[in-house]
């Protein structure tokens, strides 16, 4: 197989109140990964609309995601920073990966299920076809690495898919092209850390969403000090004492989340967490939670909010990076023209 210049991709969509599940199970990710790797960051507004958007709220959830990514630490000047709209490449290649991917590999594709629900006539077929833009979101730039939550792995599993079938379908046009026995990378998914999925702070068995009716079930990245203070303090929590050993979060939901949530937000380990505070009550631990999270996530709501008030900077953030993806775009889906036989 061919190798490939190592590179990442990620999306986040523009579906509004960030929250720190987001921050925890992205966005650190993104802004550790940006060390190491060149990087693309996009907004992923084409997927926002499988679903009905109000366009005003869709314009300011798209400044809000560019306003969480840079307040997080991502540089968008070393690297890529833009939305997904504005490159066009994004979608035609989602056309030829329409014809790639096969009708069984989305059937079995669990989120559409869950989004669809009963009513699956009634969805849109975006909804349904999801995943090949997706795939095309990350192979439009060759990536070899995708940041990606566990509810997004499947997705990820079908991207390689499709890349490999349009390996194996075009393999001489490949070779005569130029490209090697290979065009498409098979990227690898990045799923790491202590707190990779983030559940909710009323209920432990729940994953933390900003559809959740109650406010305090979730950090939202624009709460501010007291807001943060009084959430970690009502977090639903059980009446024994922290264990010393991981083994003894077993069957304690909302022990083992505030755990991992620590753990992710000071850098560490859920082990060493338990060294920490194993045997003490949670009043004590939630005081030293509370302590961590203000001064980690307070001044990034602070700078999110001063960035969302400066709609020419975002743009202009978006602007710039929607032209540097679009020469890399360009240049692949050019070749991919090549590949196929169309005539340019």
């Amino acid at each position: 197989m061919s190798s490939f210049p190592q590179l990442v991709f990620s999306g986040v969509q523009p579906t509004g109140n960030f929250h720190l599940g987001n921050y925890l199970g992205a966005l650190v990710k993104f802004v550790e990964m940006q060390d190491r790797f060149d990087c693309i960051y996009c907004v992923v507004d084409l997927h926002a609309i499988t679903v009905a958007q109000s366009p005003i709220e869709l314009r300011k959830h798209i400044r809000e995601v560019t306003a969480a990514f840079i307040a997080s630490g991502i540089d968008a000047e070393k690297h890529i920073v833009f939305n997904q709209s504005q490159v066009s490449e994004h979608a035609e290649l989602a056309w030829v990966f329409n014809c790639i991917a096969r009708l069984g590999w989305l059937n079995r594709m669990t989120q559409f299920k869950e989004k669809a629900g009963k009513d699956r006539e009634n969805a849109s077929v975006g909804l349904y076809a999801y995943p090949t833009l997706m795939a095309a979101d990350i192979l439009i730039y060759r990536a070899t690495h995708v940041p990606v939550g566990e509810d997004q792995k499947q997705h990820l599993e079908l991207t390689r898919d499709v890349a490999q079938k349009f390996n194996n379908d075009y393999s001489q046009s490949i070779a005569h092209c130029g490209f090697g026995d290979a065009f498409f990378p098979l990227p690898e998914p990045v799923i790491q850390g202590p707190a990779t999925r983030v559940m909710s702070l009323r209920d432990g068995a729940k994953k933390m969403s900003k559809s959740d009716p109650s406010d305090y079930s979730r950090i939202n990245l624009t709460d501010d000090a007291d807001q943060i203070a009084q959430k970690v303090r009502k977090a639903k929590t059980d009446p024994d004492a922290l264990p010393s050993e991981i083994a003894g979060l077993a069957g304690r939901p909302e022990a083992d989340n505030l755990v991992g949530i620590f753990a992710a937000l000071q850098g560490t380990s859920r082990e060493d967490v338990l060294r920490e505070f194993g045997g003490k009550n949670f009043s004590g631990f939630k005081s030293a939670l509370v302590e961590v999270a203000v001064t980690k996530l307070a001044p990034v709501g602070a700078e999110m909010k001063r960035l969302q008030s400066d709609h020419a900077y975002i743009d202009g953030i978006l602007r710039r990076g929607a032209e540097r993806a679009s020469r890399l775009a360009a240049k692949n889906m050019a070749a991919v023209k090549d590949i196929l036989g169309f005539v340019r």
